[in-house]
């Protein structure tokens, strides 16, 4: 019997190690929550304040490639 009361014990202390986990790390499911959640997005794909604004080159010229000097009379 005491290997019984041993094992209800650890799975009582499970379920509720499990439950109270399972509620700390739940996430909720309010239109706000999900606003929040989308701004908290956009804010870590924006770049940082601070930094400079991108330079833009312009595209180069394609160079005309160089004929061979063959002969003069062609």
């Amino acid at each position: 019997m005491t290997a019984l009361a041993f094992l209800l014990i650890v799975v009582v202390v499970c379920v509720v190690g499990g439950l109270v986990l399972w509620l700390q790390h739940r996430q909720p499911h309010t239109l706000e929550s999900g606003l929040d959640a989308f701004r908290r997005e956009m804010k870590a794909l924006a770049p940082p304040e601070d930094a400079p604004e991108p330079r833009v080159r312009g595209a180069k010229r394609p160079s005309r490639p160089r004929r061979p000097p063959g002969p003069q009379g062609s």
